[in-house]
């Protein structure tokens, strides 16, 4: 049973005001800078301490210097924040339209629990150990759970209550199998004790290499749903009415999200909350509009995980602290705080 969308959301498909269009492109114009600025402080801050003249050394005139190594690799560690982090927050505003539940994310459909397990698959019973390998397992893993969610929530008749009870059972029966193999094989926990926490350190051209492909068709696919996500949050029988196709919008937004949450899962590790709280917190400010809620998601999500891998490097030094870690004990409280502050249910 579908719950009637409230009178500000019928009217969403509706030209914005001037003012207000101007007012969220000034938005995501500054929203870009501050990702700008991020994006530089990953570079230029970490675990080990450099001066700004090595910084500026090992980026434009590299000589094969420790800092000009350590740089290099803060430079495909941010490459990877900024892909892996759009990816996540477009994977979770897709999958909060298609849903229509705002507390969605790329987890809900089982989707990370796929390319966990395929990992651990890979490592215990085929004795995979490069990142190279983890990768493609991961991303086949969750390509696998996400076409299985689609069958079991009933293909052409799936409706969003399906899909996330499919997803949620799957992922129960997944993760119930890791921790199994994990704690018979002590090789494979040793193994995936970092990755499966979620972290950028792995972050390397190779890795970039053979993500970017998925994630870049995922991206366009994601933001080419825009429109068609927004009649379907007026309901199926409006939907219906304004021309929109429904199951091949749900397949199709299915695919985005498993292309998008499975790569990013695949380079960096299962990373929580930043599908799941970025699209959210956008949404309060830009209103309902896919339109709107996708670029954004886009631009503040690599924010939001670039800035937590900055500080994980910084609080542990000489060490470092995943980033999968960093935005659980960030994000959570912050996300309870506006769950208690904002009306959760509207889209």
């Amino acid at each position: 049973m579908l719950v009637e969308s409230p009178p500000e959301q019928r009217a969403e498909s509706a030209p914005a005001p001037p003012n207000r269009r101007a007012i969220r492109v000034l938005g995501l114009l500054v929203s870009v800078v501050i990702l700008v600025l991020v994006a530089l402080a990953s570079i230029a801050v970490g675990a080990k301490e450099l001066s700004l003249e090595q910084v500026w050394h090992g980026l434009f005139d590299a000589s094969g210097t420790y800092g000009d190594v350590v740089v290099a690799d803060r430079v495909s560690r941010t490459v990877l924040g900024l892909l892996a982090g759009a990816a996540l927050g477009l994977a979770g505003a897709v999958l909060q339209a298609l849903t229509r539940n705002p507390l969605a994310d790329p987890g809900l459909l089982g989707i990370n629990a796929g390319a966990s397990a395929a990992v651990v698959t890979a490592i215990t019973f085929f004795g995979v150990t490069s990142l190279s390998g983890y990768v493609w397992f991961a991303f086949f893993g969750a390509a696998a759970v996400g076409a299985l969610v689609w069958f079991l929530g009933g293909s052409r008749g799936a409706t969003p209550v399906r899909l996330a009870l499919a997803g949620t059972a799957i992922s129960a029966a997944l993760y119930g199998y890791l921790q199994a193999i994990m704690i018979l094989d002590d090789a494979a926990l040793g193994r995936m004790r970092f990755w499966t926490v979620g972290s950028l350190a792995s972050g390397s051209d190779s890795t970039i290499k053979q993500v970017v492909p998925f994630l870049l068709a995922g991206s366009l696919l994601a933001l080419a749903l825009a429109r068609p996500l927004n009649a379907m949050a007026m309901g199926d029988d409006t939907a219906k009415a304004l021309g929109a196709h429904l199951n091949r919008t749900r397949a199709l937004s299915m695919l985005a999200a498993t292309v998008l949450s499975g790569a990013a899962t695949a380079a960096c590790g299962p990373i929580m909350f930043v599908g799941l709280m970025v699209p959210h917190v956008v949404r309060s400010f830009t209103g309902p509009d896919q339109r709107w809620i996708l670029p954004y998601a886009a631009v503040l999500s690599p924010v939001l995980l670039l800035g937590a891998d900055v500080l994980g490097r910084i609080v542990a030094r000489p060490a470092e602290l995943q980033v999968g870690i960093v935005t659980a004990i960030l994000g959570g409280p912050v996300f309870i705080f506006l769950v208690r502050r904002r009306r959760t249910a509207q889209l």
